[in-house]
């Protein structure tokens, strides 16, 4: 099965900063490597000019020096010539919006310190320090007229807090001073505790000069920003409610006059109503709306209006899908969004009416790690430009045409173009639950010979509800590179397929329901004579580490587990993590305390007498969404049952434990190396005849 792993000691080192030649000694150049995901690229953010002949867009790599993915903005002709830099180097930069007429293009860099708006001008290469802020910008929108940018920035609630101290003598070295917390929304993972503070809205010119806060008050003024015509106003999605902490799934549309700050708000009705966007033309407006009330999934729909909220109308009512990243047509006519529909990401074309033609499918390839479902577009001028992802490829740059898609970057064929790479196979198969239909898949290793059963990991999807596809994904390539099959599914609660299937898990994952969609995938590749029954792994992260960790308590059918940042204890989780506020009223139906064994009897521990397999628990130390004093509670209960364990602490990682290149790498080979302490020792370097 193998031909070269690291040891268990070697990898765990990595992560505190182990040399990687030792490490990464490749002994054959066609696999994929570990070394190898150093060297990926893969493009994000396109961003069509508004004459439509010209996209920018954001190339992402990985710098090996400093162990971070940068960005960098690069240019080309919509038919793919004249592909060059536009900012590259060592620094990042991002949020690249070209300006109404195409002269200028407004980006974020911390060149100038901090992260800054700058504006390059595209005739000179010129570039202007637009900005002179403490906090990092997000949401550019230029003006229509181009002379304003507007963003959204946080800003500090400065209203004292706790009781008033005695003044400190001179020269005196008291303790740090205590931290006073009154608000529902005080940690975010990623941010650890947070001070309190709100987001607003600012404009500054954009020649450069002095940001001014446009929105007041206590509450957030967050997400996309949309001008009016006339550069008079600006519409965006908030929440001003007295009791916005605690109405996760509630916000409005309001409108706010730049110079005045007099405030309009446009919706008011249950629900939550964002991402408003003014036509080309100023008379309508565009938002998603999504429901109010106590369920785990619901869809977010497209709505237009009046730019004042009358005459609503929806257009993908009849859609049973969550639909995003809405664009105007140039004509103002039609709008342009993107949903994912049975893992297959497609953008299509809505007239006002609500008659949809598909433009594009196939997004995707923006997330390295794992297969999730991703990508993005923009559309301007009758150009339209896509992430294009491949089971074998990361995300490269693709052009709508007469033909069907054009793919004009090929940002990865210098790495992977002599690698053999593992196939990706679709599996369509019913759950032994229900008979509930399961869309899955397997990668076959490189060289994969039919003749043979293959030992077999089993890779669980977090979320629960997201999905899986059929994308490049580094870490079941390195895990298919060392002669596994490799099996995902979309199980009940996944995302693409409608809200009736996406709710199947309401209040109750992880579950034996959907354990029998994940063991019925494994058992019809058994029966297909791919996989070896005796050789089967389990892993999988944040809900997939949760389902990982039930899984184990069901059956003793695996040789191993990994359970990466999992959910061990619903009775501790919901009130330590930073997502209670949502959590608790969406995934239960009462609180803790009201019915406590409706969480004890969904939490991995009330199984863990049952446990046999051994297993790693991998997670950050600073994880805010899955606290680490979850994995230490399967720890120290496998301990005491005297299961082999091991524990891989990330040292101030959050909940994303592969947001480092050497992050990624050392869970997949700390991964790797448990499996093959437990494989059979006679069947460690081939497949079973």
């Amino acid at each position: 099965m193998k031909t070269k792993t690291s040891t268990l000691i070697g990898l765990i080192l990595l992560s505190s900063g182990a040399g990687f030649s030792s490490i990464f000694a490749a002994d054959d150049s066609s696999k994929f490597t570990a070394a190898d995901i150093f060297e990926l690229e893969y493009a994000n953010d396109p961003r069509v000019s508004p004459d439509g002949k010209k996209i920018l867009y954001t190339r992402r790599s990985n710098d090996i020096m400093v162990d971070r993915t940068k960005s960098n903005l690069w240019i080309m002709n919509k038919d793919g010539s004249g592909h060059r830099p536009v900012l590259s180097g060592s620094a990042s930069y991002s949020s690249a919006r070209w300006s109404p007429n195409g002269d200028r293009i407004a980006y974020v860099t911390a060149t100038s310190g901090g992260p800054q708006i700058h504006v390059r001008y595209m005739d000179t290469g010129q570039t202007v320090l637009v900005s002179n802020i403490r906090k990092s910008p997000g949401n550019l929108s230029w003006s229509p007229n181009g002379k304003s940018i507007a963003f959204t920035m946080s800003v500090a609630d400065k209203k004292a807090k706790g009781a008033k101290l005695p003044p400190k003598p001179k020269g005196a070295k008291w303790a740090p001073a205590v931290k006073v917390i009154d608000r529902a929304r005080y940690q975010r993972d990623g941010r650890g505790i947070v001070a309190p503070a709100f987001t607003h809205i600012f404009v500054v010119p954009a020649s450069g000069g002095t940001a001014r806060q446009i929105t007041q008050d206590d509450f957030n003024h967050g997400g996309s920003l949309s001008w009016s015509k006339n550069s008079q106003s600006i519409y965006f999605s908030a929440d001003r409610h007295e009791e916005w902490e605690y109405r996760v799934t509630e916000s409005d549309i309001y409108k706010i006059a730049v110079k005045s700050g007099e405030l309009t708000q446009i919706t008011n009705e249950p629900g939550h109503e964002q991402s408003p966007t003014i036509s080309p033309n100023g008379k309508r407006l565009a938002y998603i709306k999504s429901k109010t009330g106590r369920q785990a999934y619901r869809n977010a729909r497209l709505f237009v209006a009046d730019t004042d909220g009358q005459n609503k109308k929806g257009l993908t009512e009849d859609l049973d899908r969550r639909v995003g990243n809405v664009k105007w047509s140039k004509d103002s006519k039609g709008l342009y969004f993107q949903y994912t529909d049975r893992a297959v990401v497609k953008v299509v074309y809505s007239n006002l009416a609500g008659k949809f033609r598909e433009i594009a499918k196939g997004l995707g390839g923006t997330t390295i790690g794992r297969p999730y479902n991703s990508g993005t577009y923009d559309a301007k001028s009758g150009t339209v430009a896509v992430t294009l992802g491949k089971p074998d490829r990361p995300a490269d740059l693709a052009v709508v045409t007469r033909k069907g898609l054009k793919q004009v970057t090929a940002l990865n064929e210098d790495l992977l173009g002599h690698k053999t790479l593992g196939k990706v196979h679709e599996l369509i198969y019913k759950s032994s639950f229900d008979a509930e239909e399961i869309q899955g898949w397997y990668v076959t290793p490189p060289n994969y010979d039919a003749s043979k059963k293959y030992p077999v990991i089993l890779e669980i999807h977090g979320g629960p509800h997201a999905s899986y596809g059929a994308n490049f994904t580094a870490e079941i390539q390195r895990m298919a590179a060392e002669g596994y099959v490799v099996f995902y599914d979309n199980h009940r609660g996944s995302t693409s397929y409608g809200e009736r299937f996406a709710r199947l898990l309401e209040f109750k994952y992880s579950s034996e329901e959907d354990f029998a969609d994940h063991m019925s995938g494994l058992d019809k590749l058994i029966e297909m004579g791919i996989v070896d029954a005796d050789q089967m792994y389990i892993t999988g992260g944040s809900a997939g580490g949760i389902a990982s960790a039930y899984a184990i308590g069901l059956t003793d059918r695996f040789r191993a587990a990994v359970v990466a940042k999992p959910v061990i204890n619903w009775l501790s989780k919901p009130l330590t993590a930073d997502s209670y506020l949502y959590q608790i009223p969406n995934q239960f139906k009462k609180l803790p305390w009201e019915d406590p064994m409706e969480y004890w009897q969904r939490s991995p521990l009330s199984l863990v007498g049952n446990v046999v397999t051994p297993t790693m628990l991998i997670t950050g130390e600073a994880d805010r969404r899955t606290p680490i004093s979850e994995t230490e509670q399967f720890y120290q209960a496998l301990k005491l049952r005297r299961i082999d364990t091991v524990m891989v602490r990330v040292p101030g990682s959050p909940h994303g434990i592969a947001g480092r290149p050497s992050r990624m790498i050392a869970k997949i080979e700390n991964i790797l190396s448990w499996f093959e302490k437990y494989a059979p020792k006679a069947e460690k370097t081939a497949a079973v005849e």
